[in-house]
């Protein structure tokens, strides 16, 4: 069956060698309750004047501490970089050990990543949507699961840590055991491996607190990749898996469980979001059976039926609507749904109806895989994994385009887009990104390759853009 959890979903100078950086290695253990300062984990950050998750525009020199940002991929920055290569408008790039999927986060000129390092080979990953790449056979070496530390304006390795090592669970051949985004406050580092637990660290790689967690049973031996959510001193992480499914909040502070709820679902892949709309916080979780919200102290207030067999894409928020979708490719209901703010019980919709109360609009077959969508402007775009992309009218639901081919030959997206200065990028699996017009027409206007597979959706951050292949890690500017 075809892979979706990887929205997931990560100087030449060359890679610092071992011996320059500070190696820390840590063995985790229940209940390291050292520091009394903010914490959490992979992928959503929320945190202090960074709260900004559901609404705005990232500048670019403001901190990007999160999976796709404080502003759901979208940053302005004149300065930002449009045309690039593996050897042109490259401030460094760094070679990174082991595998991983995750995607960069950086504040305080420190880039934080993740991998895991197996002791044998690895069978490497093949590329596109495809049957066969179940591999429901745990491997028999040891793996290192790791977190690393990068000066943003160097490159150099500032310190790497280990914070696990062991055996490894199943996984599909195109996942990692790395494929969850950490999440930073500036101060600390939070990190979630799906298969081993929650590790929080302060910038300095020193070790605050850590959780066992896992591993669960997924689907085929999929394999985990939901990245944690940080606000307001907790830390909430979803993991819907065929053992039990649920949703928690840690104490960020030091890593002690608030609450936990089950959830009716099987194994997912999408990250939560913390939706501040105004009229209350909510976290909402997409699954296969049912779209969730529920308040901060883990009570149900909403839920909304109809999804795909599998959820991927990120939920998130613009113009007062909560956007969601799922799209697995083999199902004829891709849905995406607008849903307004100050929902309870049951809002699913009924049979013909494309609205509701709180529905603001639906379409049936308009969701993405893995990509999560992108608002810009007054758009809604849709990066379809087939590489397509469409747009409606982020407001109404209405159909601006429908499906546009990004490339006559064809290619596979895994990464989520963004957009900036007028233009939405595109991250092929092949490293190339597509440069597209952004607005009501259609237009590919370049693309700029790194000659590397590529599933990381990429950070932005200071006038640069920091994008991590299968082996490197790029910070992109313009040449000065």
């Amino acid at each position: 069956m075809p892979l979706g959890p990887l929205d997931s979903g990560n100087a030449i100078p060359i890679v610092p060698s071992r011996s320059r950086a500070r190696r820390l290695i840590l063995t985790p253990t229940a209940g390291m309750d050292a520091c009394p300062t903010a914490a959490a984990a992979q992928g959503f950050v929320i945190c202090g004047a960074l709260l900004c998750l559901s609404v705005g525009i990232a500048a670019a020199d403001d901190s990007w501490p999160q999976f796709r940002g404080p502003a759901a991929g979208v940053a302005e920055d004149a300065a930002l970089p449009e045309t690039w290569s593996a050897t042109s408008n490259v401030a460094w790039k760094l070679d990174i050990p082991g595998r991983g999927w995750s995607s960069p986060v950086v504040a305080g000129d420190r880039i934080f990543l993740t991998s895991v390092i197996a002791t044998l080979p690895e069978e490497p990953p093949r590329k596109g949507l495809y049957f066969g790449g179940n591999r429901e056979a745990a491997p028999p070496d040891e793996h290192r699961w790791m977190i690393y530390c990068v000066d943003w304006k160097t490159g150099k390795l500032l310190w790497e840590r280990e914070v696990h090592r062991g055996k490894a669970p199943a996984r599909h051949l195109k996942n990692s055991y790395a494929s969850e985004t950490p999440v930073t406050d500036g101060g600390r580092v939070y990190v979630y491996f799906g298969s081993v637990g929650v590790f929080c660290l302060d910038r300095d790689g020193q070790p605050i607190w850590s959780q066992p967690l896992g591993p669960f049973r997924t689907r085929f031996g999929w394999g985990a990749a939901s990245s944690p959510v940080l606000h307001q001193g907790r830390l909430y992480i979803v993991n819907d898996n065929e053992e039990q499914s649920f949703l928690e909040a840690l104490d960020a502070k030091t890593g002690k469980q608030i609450w936990r709820v089950a959830r009716d679902e099987g194994t997912n892949w999408a990250t939560p979001f913390v939706w501040e709309n105004g009229k209350r916080t909510e976290i909402v979780t997409a699954g296969t059976r049912r779209v969730r919200a529920y308040d901060l102290d883990g009570k149900l207030l909403w839920e909304l039926g109809g999804m795909s067999s599998i959820s991927i894409p990120t939920p998130f928020s613009k113009f007062g609507l909560l956007y969601v979708t799922s799209g697995y490719v083999g199902d004829q209901v891709r849905p995406v749904y607008a849903v307004r703010p100050g929902a309870s019980g049951d809002i699913s919709l009924k049979a013909g109806e494309t609205s509701n109360e709180f529905v603001a609009w639906y379409q049936r077959q308009g969701g993405p895989y893995n990509p999560s969508p992108l608002v810009y402007g007054d758009y809604y775009y849709t990066l379809m994994d087939f590489g397509f992309l469409t747009c409606r009218d982020a407001r109404t639901g209405q159909e601006v385009y429908g499906k546009q081919r990004i490339n006559a030959a064809g290619a596979a997206f895994t990464a989520s887009p963004w957009a900036y200065n007028g233009k939405i990028f595109a991250l092929s699996e092949d490293g190339d990104t597509y440069v597209i017009q952004a607005g009501p027409e259609f237009k590919v206007l370049g693309k700029n390759s790194l000659d590397e597979m590529t599933l990381a959706t990429p950070a932005v951050y200071r006038s640069s853009l920091i994008v991590r292949t299968a082996s490197k890690l790029y910070r992109i500017e313009k040449a000065k």
